[in-house]
């Protein structure tokens, strides 16, 4: 009897032992998992491991206008005090295909591409050509000087390094398909998007890749790189912001319809548009909550039945405006006042109140975007008019009709107004 209710006892004891072990694994298990989460969640959706790189960014030289709208910030608005244009042609240049791209100023050089499959290289003051660069189709995207070369995409799908002085390739990637984007290029890497989805970051010196992201859709939109972080919409329902250094994603944020505009920055917000009509405020350093997308159509489904509380905003949005046209031009930021087309008009809107301060109506759509110098806003529209506004009333100074229809967006740079048309002609305006 004595040695049964030993036994009974020994395995009692072996028993407690083994729940106490089999507990302290499941809790070692459990610890280790949350760890591993709270390391992922670190990792994934905060900026303590992977920090942008603040300052990374380039602007175009003091008088220049050396990439698309103008900057990295995409700002369109030219350096203050200098010459205003008052609606002369100084002359034209003609190629034998639309010119839908939109030229770039550094030095005395303008530069621009045409559906004519080439890059040109003109004498900004005089209009003669210095030389050209063929390319295998229609070069549609706009380029970026920096240092002496010009970064630009054709639809061959490849993304061209040539020297801005004699006109020579230095090197060419391949990314399959077209390349419609305009590049930025900032601390010695240029990012751009092609029809392929995806967004690169390819080294200057070597033309070799540093990092593809792949986004929902082709990329017509024009990056902007500030402060470490590239932003980008695509033809989708998504606009993006990318790490810079790594192409880690930040913020993906549904902004459907597609995003053919490319987004400004200015004052710590980003600004774009989307086809539908819409303007969004963003904050350039939010981040997404994991799984946000795929979780946020559940709880708007339980919230219509009742069954959950109001789900919180998009993470990043600060605001948004919703416009009753098409909006495919960049906006224009300055002191504090946005401009912005939609349809055939341009508005100028307080960004802290969203007041509109003025309308300028334009005898057509204006898909080209805004430019501003000093104290006179310019617009082209589709009809091939382009305008000169006072920026604080909306009053016409001046227009001049060029001919053909404008998708180009004009540049601003020693006293003179560069843009093209898709009747094949860049226009000089002084």
């Amino acid at each position: 009897m004595n040695s049964l209710s030993e036994r009974n006892t020994d395995l009692e004891q072996r028993r407690r032992s083994y729940i106490r072990r089999h507990k302290r694994t499941l809790i070692a298990i459990i610890s280790v998992i949350l760890l591993l989460i709270i390391l992922l969640s670190f990792f994934q959706f905060t900026d303590l491991v992977f920090r942008p790189t603040e300052g990374l960014d380039s602007n175009s030289t003091v008088g220049d206008w050396a990439m698309f709208r103008h900057d990295l910030n995409h700002t369109g608005s030219a350096d203050p005090k200098r010459t205003v244009p008052e609606g002369k042609m100084k002359w034209v240049f003609s190629t034998s295909g639309a010119i839908h791209s939109s030229p770039a100023v550094a030095g005395d050089v303008v530069h621009f591409g045409s559906k004519d499959g080439r890059l040109y290289a003109l004498d900004a003051n005089t209009g003669v050509k210095l030389w050209e660069f063929k390319t295998g189709s229609w070069v549609e995207s706009s380029p970026a000087i920096v240092d002496g070369v010009v970064y630009f995409g054709s639809n061959d799908g490849k993304l061209y390094a040539i020297d801005a002085t004699t006109g020579n390739k230095l090197w060419d990637f391949y990314a399959e398909f077209a390349i419609k984007s305009s590049p930025a290029v900032a601390d010695g890497v240029v990012y751009f998007g092609a029809d392929n989805y995806y967004i690169y970051a390819v080294d200057i010196t070597t033309g070799k890749e540093l990092w593809s992201f792949k986004t929902d859709s082709y990329i017509r939109s024009s990056p902007v790189v500030a402060n470490g972080i590239v932003y980008v919409g695509s033809m989708g329902e998504y606009f993006y912001a990318l790490n810079a250094r790594s192409g880690r994603l930040r913020l993906k944020f549904r902004s459907s319809p597609a995003v053919v505009s490319s987004p400004a920055v200015y004052d710590g917000v980003v600004y774009f548009s989307n086809t539908k009509g819409s303007l969004y405020a963003i904050d350039p350093k939010a981040r997404n909550w994991p799984l946000e997308h795929k979780l946020m159509i559940y709880w708007r489904t339980l919230y219509l039945y009742g069954f959950a509380p109001r789900p919180p905003l998009q993470s990043g949005l600060l605001w948004s405006l919703s416009f009753s046209a098409r909006i495919s031009a960049s906006p224009v930021i300055v002191d504090d006042i946005l401009h912005i087309c939609t349809g055939t008009q341009l508005l100028s809107l307080d960004i802290h109140s969203h007041e509109k301060r003025w309308v300028f109506e334009a005898g057509s759509n204006i898909s080209s975007s805004p430019a501003v110098l000093d104290k006179s806003i310019y617009v082209a529209s589709e009809e091939g008019r382009l305008y000169a506004l006072d920026i604080a009333s909306g009053e016409k100074l001046w227009d001049i009709l060029i001919g053909g229809k404008i998708t180009s967006s004009p540049a601003v740079a020693g006293g003179t107004i560069y843009i093209g048309s898709n009747d094949g002609n860049l226009y000089a305006i002084r």
